[in-house]
């Protein structure tokens, strides 16, 4: 495992998109993927551990081959195939809205020892708001690029930046305008 004191979480992106308003998430998830490709292969390349952490869709067995095989049959496809987990990924699967509830997560950090954490994905009025406060409350360094987060509606997305930026002290610079190392040098 690595020391390395970051981790790059990927929320729900492996995901059917199945919903009413999913072909809206789905536009705006598109627009965001090549950010975080490029986030992902930074912190590969700094050694730092990615984690995807996603929804179970009622597949409780946890094994992560089935979900991606169950989420590809719906509108999400094609952002899972620009996205998919490599080997060296962790995967967790959340039960809830945030990645810590009912998860293993905060025992992966700790083993990991990790003290900052860069979230991206989606929904980032739901999902990674609910995953930031959760790391917010255990005290985590939070970096959420704004460009690497999508919700369905533009306008809830940027409320959700603004509420984890104010309210949970989190970093939102976007991706492109910042390296890892500056994210957490202060």
């Amino acid at each position: 495992m690595s020391q390395h004191d970051t981790a790059l979480l990927l929320i729900d992106m492996v995901n059917k998109m199945d919903f009413d308003g999913g072909e809206h998430l789905l536009d705006n998830t598109l627009e965001i993927i090549p950010s975080i490709q490029k986030l992902k292969q930074q912190a590969k390349a700094q050694g730092i551990p990615v984690i995807y952490v996603n929804d179970n869709f009622g597949l409780w067995q946890e094994n992560v081959s089935d979900l991606i095989e169950e989420c590809r049959d719906g509108r999400g496809e094609p952002v899972i195939r620009q996205i998919l987990p490599e080997d060296d990924d962790y995967f967790i699967i959340k039960p809830k809205h945030s990645g810590f509830f009912g998860t293993q997560l905060s025992i992966l950090l700790d083993q990991l020892g990790v003290n900052n954490l860069i979230l991206t994905g989606i929904a980032g009025d739901i999902c990674v708001l609910f995953t930031a406060n959760d790391a917010y409350m255990r005290e985590y360094n939070i970096w959420i690029p704004a460009d690497c987060v999508a919700s369905e509606y533009e306008e809830d997305n940027e409320n959700a930046i603004r509420i984890m930026e104010r309210s949970l002290s989190a970093n939102t610079t976007q991706a492109d305008k910042m390296s890892i190392s500056e994210a957490f040098s202060t």
